[in-house]
This record gives structure tokens, C-alpha cells and sequence, in this order.
């Protein structure tokens, strides 16, 4: 598909044909529709116009879009250190660290204190992606 086809494609969506699209970009008429190559600088203004990349006007494709990826940064790692020490503050001062009455061992405890931080990074992330704004991303 050339880029000419590509153009009048988005021409149609919009419901304009090509000689209105040269009369709104200020182009001679026919410069578009008669031409064998349109110059990168036109292509860049029609993409401008039509709300999408040179890439598409060139290829017909879409770029791939790179999936977000938050990555938790030092104070987020902070955060949710604070976090799981409230919590494991929290259930000591009410004695539910016991198993059939008698104290979790240093252990249990710890694996407890891992798998606590996991959650709570998990959400962080989740969290992140969620409520990121798309200008951001």
C-alpha cells in the first residue's frame, strides 16, 4: 500500500476527499493526488493533520506499542518498608503471630515478613500502572 493509498484511507474515515484535504493544508490542487512521491516535510504535516506517525504513512502499520513497565524506585522501596513494619508492628501488639497458642519462631516470622513486602510491592506495581497518566508512560 502506498503512502497516496494510505492517505486517501484516512481522506474517507473522515468523510473529505483528497482535493479537500490539498485545499485545508494549503497545497496546490492536485499536488497529492498526482503525484509519484509526496516530500517527507508534507507527510510529516498530513501525519500532524490525521493524528498519527510517519510510520503508519509509510507502512500501512502500526508501531508496536512497548507495554508500561513501572519499575518501583527507592522511595517507593521505603514506602513499603514502612508499610509492612506498621503491619507487622500491628499484629504484634494484638499477639495474632501465634500458631495453635504459642509464638511464631523467628522464622515463620520472617518468611511472613517477605511474603507481606511481596504483596504490598505487587499492589505498588499494579497501583502504578493503573493510575499512571498516559503522557508519562
Amino acid at each position: 500500500m502506498t503512502s497516496l493509498e494510505i492517505i486517501k484511507n484516512l481522506c474517507e474515515k473522515e468523510g473529505i476527499n483528497i482535493s479537500a484535504l490539498e485545499k485545508e493544508m494549503g497545497y496546490s490542487n492536485g499536488s497529492l493526488a498526482k503525484s509519484k512521491s509526496i516530500k517527507a516535510e508534507r507527510l510529516m504535516e498530513i501525519a500532524a493533520r490525521f493524528g498519527v506517525n510517519m510510520e503508519y504513512l509509510m507502512t500501512g502499520e502500526e508501531p508496536e506499542q512497548k507495554e508500561f513497565n513501572p519499575q518501583l524506585t527507592a522511595k517507593d522501596e521505603r514506602d513499603i518498608s514502612k508499610k509492612v513494619d506498621g503491619i507487622l508492628s500491628q499484629l504484634h501488639t494484638s499477639d495474632a503471630l501465634m500458631f495453635d497458642g504459642e509464638p511464631m519462631d523467628d522464622e515463620t516470622k520472617e518468611l511472613l515478613r517477605v511474603s507481606l513486602e511481596n504483596g504490598v510491592k505487587i499492589a505498588k506495581i499494579a497501583a502504578k500502572k493503573k493510575f499512571t497518566p498516559k503522557k508519562y508512560r
